[in-house]
């Protein structure tokens, strides 16, 4: 099969070549994926630097999520058949032509109407919204939920939760053109980060309440300034570091405000907690793609040879929500 392999850990994308590699075989719980698409994600970047907590050993084929067809099932599985469309997580795998699964994982049937490319973005922003959203700040309908970096996939994904859920949704980016599309996408209002005073808008949107939920996948200066743009007693989650590396917290608005700063790690906190998170994911998250919540927008698609392009333009944020390969 063809497959994605990375050699070295030097942080630039032309280090993964195309290679060909051995069909996994499969024991007796497992499944035989033929991958249709896979989703490029931050953390597979990272990966590339060695500056993700996960750190695969070399040679590794990268890639987090994905969707395909079952080709072949082992003889103690029975609740998949050869045929079956779904959608997987690795950590990592995605990048290859065929990947095996254990049957008894976190697996999800692709919701009906939906394509492969629409599958493999599903996930990690989802369970990531999910996990931010309901488990850690407990967002209720009618409380104002600022997102930055709304335009990526998983801050879409929250944009999206955050409406279905009843909240106001403010959303923020760097760029009107991506703005645009969060703004179809479900956000009440959105706010230009070059352009606007962030803390300005937010306040005179809110009656100078503020943000009752801060999602922040970004960190830097934008964590500082919406400790400014928060109401009292809000809750600010911390899902990453985009901006370049962590955020030294200021203490006094945390204190002066009564803030309450969560971070969130929704596959770590699952693995620690216990099967009620998991629960969680194996019943909600199908509930809500048959909604058609969540459901991820794709602004660019290359073939499994253009892997270093596909990494490329998410490096250069040109993405509006999820970059695809497809396989």
């Amino acid at each position: 099969m063809r497959a994605v392999v990375c050699d070295r850990l030097d942080g630039d994308p032309s280090v993964l070549r195309v290679a060909e590699m051995p069909v996994p075989e499969i024991g007796d719980g497992d499944l035989l994926i033929k991958v249709g698409a896979a989703s490029v994600n931050f953390p597979d970047v990272l990966m590339l630097s060695a500056s993700y907590q996960h750190k695969p050993e070399l040679p590794y084929i990268p890639g987090m999520e994905g969707a395909g067809t079952v080709v072949a099932a082992g003889a103690s599985v029975v609740d998949w058949k050869v045929g079956d469309r779904l959608i997987f997580g690795v950590k990592p795998g995605a990048f290859a032509e065929y990947v095996k699964v254990p049957a008894a994982g976190h697996l999800m049937r692709v919701p009906d109407g939906w394509s492969d490319a629409e599958a493999a973005s599903f996930r990690v922003g989802a369970v990531t919204a999910f996990h931010s959203l309901v488990h850690r700040a407990a967002l209720k309908a009618r409380e104002v939920l600022l997102v930055h970096g709304a335009s990526g996939g998983v801050g879409m994904a929250a944009v999206q939760l955050g409406k279905h859920l009843g909240a106001r949704v403010i959303a923020t980016g760097s760029d009107d053109r991506r703005l645009a599309v969060v703004r179809e996408q479900g956000a009440d209002f959105v706010v230009n980060l070059r352009t606007d005073d962030m803390v300005s808008v937010v306040k005179g949107l809110t009656d100078g309440r503020g943000a009752d939920v801060v999602f922040d996948p970004v960190g830097g200066e934008v964590l500082e300034k919406s400790m400014r743009a928060s109401a009292y007693g809000a809750r600010l989650l911390v899902v990453g570091f985009t901006s370049g590396g962590p955020t030294k917290i200021m203490s006094n608005h945390v204190l002066i405000k009564g803030l309450s700063i969560l971070g969130v790690r929704a596959g770590e906190t699952a693995r620690r907690e216990g099967t009620g998170y998991f629960r969680d994911y194996a019943t909600e998250l199908p509930k809500l793609a048959a909604q058609g919540v969540m459901r991820p927008h794709i602004s660019h698609r290359f073939p499994l040879e253009r892997v270093a392009d596909a990494m490329r333009v998410l490096i250069d944020r040109q993405v509006i929500g999820k970059v695809v390969i497809e396989i």
